[in-house]
């Protein structure tokens, strides 16, 4: 009933209050000087680049939480804090590892990356298995017809038709397990990702995190990612009659660590519409120092996350005082999530542990980026899809920015932030990013560089953006239009699900 009557909503016009576009309403009056400061703690070499479950990252949890409460938002209920914490596995790598197939020595690193697995000496078969998946509603077995105990398994990449990238990382557990169930003593998967090896060992092949449930138990088999070789085609691989493969690791040291998301709620004034909610969040983890983050220099090795993503954070920080200073009509979640550097793992495990029901919830709105190479406009991944563009339009104007919609669609930037975890829940979501079309020399420069630093951001655009974000959040907020999927939208079904009530 609720889904369709969305349907019915995005008929009629938008009601923008006069609030909404007054120029009275706080956002218009961020300061530069203290959105500067923030950016001077957050990306700051104190905080050692706010790797998820470090001292970095827990310290930026704590400056979070402390702006939340000055601004009078409430945990959710039943929390005595604002702090949902998460249990992480944290693995540190094989000191050596080899691997040989069919004669043809692979060097680690470059040519292969073990991912997961106890120590192993092990001359055997390999054997190819699709997929390697299996899906009982479609009737999909990929180890149907197959013998696999005992051997190396070889599979593309991901579940079957995937391709964004946050899919084929967020079934790699899965995909292990049910390899191990059917006996393989190894499961290696053929690296096809849109972006280079070198990125991805860089996140994979150091020390990894992992969301650990209560009741998972250790892994027996050895879990690998096998990269494109001359001397090996993927084709040779698919079509071998027989794979001779001899592995060797010393195995992973496993340990239990935590991190957290950090969580506010702020009570709409609308008596009708307060128990509707919007969801607003960032990402506020990084990647690190030194090999955790990848290449860095003998004068700098601390990823200090300038952009990436104390440019959202401080978006958000500010927009929770905006909107504590003027309540919307709706209920606000402000959300600050971990984890997102390695596979958006704290606004999944949020989407699959929610503290207020995902139904209740009108729209995600989340801010993230790697950067920015224009000032005068702000880019939106999933532009058209949730029928927010309207509001969206109004939320900036008053900031003289343009909207870029969906920049750089080969690098599928819907799905690789943290809107996609509510999104794959049927929450209509988008990201607010900063401004840029493509991913050019001017967003590479910093992406993911030492040299991404406070030092280096402009302040006056930083301050524009968070202005337009806050008052972007207050149209939603107080809408009478309700966001909804957009008809066909890959989400729609999910969405029709979720709000059926």
């Amino acid at each position: 009933m609720r889904y369709y009557l969305f349907l019915l909503l995005t008929l009629g016009l938008v009601n923008y209050s006069t609030a909404q576009q007054s120029d009275k309403a706080p956002e218009f009056s961020f300061n530069e000087y203290d959105i500067r400061t923030q950016m001077e703690f957050l990306a700051s070499d104190a905080l050692e680049g706010r790797r998820t479950a470090s001292r970095g990252n827990d310290m930026a949890a704590e400056y979070i939480a402390a702006h939340l409460r000055a601004y009078g938002y409430a945990p959710p209920a039943g929390m005595s804090d604002h702090f949902q914490r998460i249990p992480f596995a944290a693995t540190q790598p094989p000191v050596s590892s080899s691997m040989t197939v069919n004669g043809t020595s692979l060097q680690a690193g470059s040519d292969f990356i073990i991912l997961s697995g106890p120590a192993v000496t092990a001359k055997a078969k390999g054997i190819f298995a699709g997929h390697g998946w299996v899906d009982a509603e479609t009737s999909h077995d990929d180890y149907a017809d197959l013998d696999v105990e005992g051997k190396v398994v070889f599979v593309l990449p991901g579940p079957p038709g995937a391709k964004d990238p946050s899919s084929i990382v967020g079934a790699m557990s899965a995909k292990r397990k049910l390899a191990e169930e059917r006996g393989a003593i190894a499961l290696v998967e053929l690296y096809q990702l849109p972006f280079p090896w070198e990125m991805f060992a860089g996140y994979f092949g150091g020390e990894s995190l992992q969301v650990m449930e209560e009741e998972e138990e250790e892994s027996t088999i050895t879990y690998a990612w096998l990269n494109k070789v001359d001397a090996l085609s993927f084709t040779d691989i698919q079509t071998a009659k027989k794979l001779k493969v001899q592995l060797s690791s010393t195995g992973f040291i496993r340990n239990k660590v935590q991190s957290q998301n950090v969580i506010g709620v702020l009570e709409g004034t609308d008596p009708e519409l307060k128990d509707e909610y919007l969801l607003i969040t960032a990402h506020y983890d990084h990647v690190g120092v030194g090999k955790q983050g990848g290449q860095y220099t003998e004068t700098d090795s601390i990823f200090n996350g300038a952009r990436d993503n104390a440019f959202g954070t401080i978006a958000l920080l500010n927009t929770a005082r905006a909107l504590a200073e003027m309540r919307p009509k709706r209920s606000i979640i402000v959300l600050a999530v971990t984890g997102e550097e390695i596979g958006l793992l704290g606004s999944a495990y949020y989407a699959d542990h929610p503290l207020i029901p995902l139904d209740q919830v009108i729209f995600n709105f989340n801010t993230d980026g790697a950067g920015y190479s224009d000032t005068g406009a702000v880019s939106i991944f999933g532009w058209n899809r949730t029928g927010t563009n309207e509001m969206l339009e109004a939320g900036v104007a008053p900031f003289d920015l343009r909207i870029i919609g969906d920049p750089a669609p080969e690098q599928g930037l819907f799905d690789r932030s943290d809107n996609v975890s509510f999104a794959r829940k049927g929450i209509p979501a988008l990201t607010f990013s900063p401004g840029f079309s493509e991913f050019d020399a001017s967003i590479l420069e910093h992406y993911h560089q030492v040299s991404d630093e406070a030092s280096s951001i402009d302040y006056a655009y930083l301050k524009v953006y968070c202005q337009a974000f806050a008052h972007s959040c207050r149209v939603i907020a107080n809408s009478s239009k309700l966001p909804v999927w957009a008809e066909g939208d890959k989400y729609e079904e999910a969405g029709k699900e979720l709000y059926k009530k």
